[in-house]
């Protein structure tokens, strides 16, 4: 995968595209302490060579660099460069595809990008405040390490091993991308979540009036399912969570042909609207 370096205000974000130039296109959002690698199977799929696919490395994350204002790291922060890069790269009314923290920002981003044709997120149970963090999400120590500055060796392998359904041994670039994130996204993400600090994604996604689809790796480790089907959302694609099969946190890289399948019939149907 080749980089393109764009200038976001005094930080310069990565960009990967698919070779596809079709529309409908979709941004895709990789999540915490990942990067655009982990799209690899979309961007370098037969989807990717039919329609334009494009994944962004956020701030502090894979080839992007650092971010010069700390508080970009935050919901906020990261929704407003997400935005910036749409509208660099004509995507305003494209697909926002998130993953994990992705997806969140995915809904954190909707002032910025209200012209988007609908929104994709997995292993991201939207949240309130106080955020209800042991019903959103399944008992794992493996949070503890998506908010912390450094990681030991064995922090950050059991971080990467619960991306993944249980007993799948992680990538290597996967544990690489954690070791080289800047441990103050991961600080000053933990440091945002407070009153103010982020937008009602329970509130967004109860008054959403493009189409948002939520899927769910059946063998996650990470993310309460019962939580997110118990939430009002009106405009759910297909009016249920879609379930991948024999995947974990990470369904795009564990099972890419049903993920690649969900994404394509939501970018046509999506387009048809």
């Amino acid at each position: 995968m080749q980089a393109e370096m764009l200038k976001v205000g005094a930080d310069t974000i990565a960009v990967y595209k698919s070779k596809g130039a079709e529309k409908p296109a979709a941004l895709l959002i990789h999540g915490n302490s990942c990067s655009s690698r982990s799209y690899q199977r979309q961007l370098e799929s037969a989807l990717g060579e039919k329609f334009r696919l494009v994944a962004m490395d956020l701030p502090g994350h894979g080839q992007s660099s650092p971010a010069s204002d700390p508080t970009t790291y935050s919901m906020p922060g990261y929704a407003k460069v997400v935005g910036e890069v749409a509208q660099q790269l004509d995507l305003t009314e494209a697909v926002f595809v998130g993953w994990s923290l992705g997806g969140h920002i995915a809904l954190e981003a909707i002032a910025q990008l209200p012209k988007a044709a609908g929104r994709l997120i997995f292993g991201a149970p939207p949240l309130a405040f106080p955020p209800a963090m042991a019903e959103a999400f399944l008992p794992n120590p493996a949070m503890g390490a998506a908010f912390k500055p450094d990681l030991t060796e064995d922090e950050a392998a059991g971080f990467a091993a619960a991306m993944f359904k249980p007993g799948t041994p992680a990538p290597d670039f996967f544990l690489a991308d954690i070791r080289r994130t800047d441990g103050q996204a991961r600080a000053r993400l933990a440091a945002s979540i407070q009153p103010g600090g982020y937008a009602d994604e329970i509130a967004i996604v109860a008054n959403l009036s493009a189409p948002l689809a939520v899927l769910h790796g059946e063998r996650e480790q990470l993310v309460n399912g019962a939580y997110i089907r118990a939430l009002k959302m009106p405009t759910l694609w297909r009016g249920a969570v879609q379930i991948i099969r024999e995947a974990g946190h990470a369904p795009h890289w564990e099972q890419p042909d049903q993920f690649n399948a969900l994404l394509e019939a939501f970018l046509l149907e999506t387009a048809r609207r």
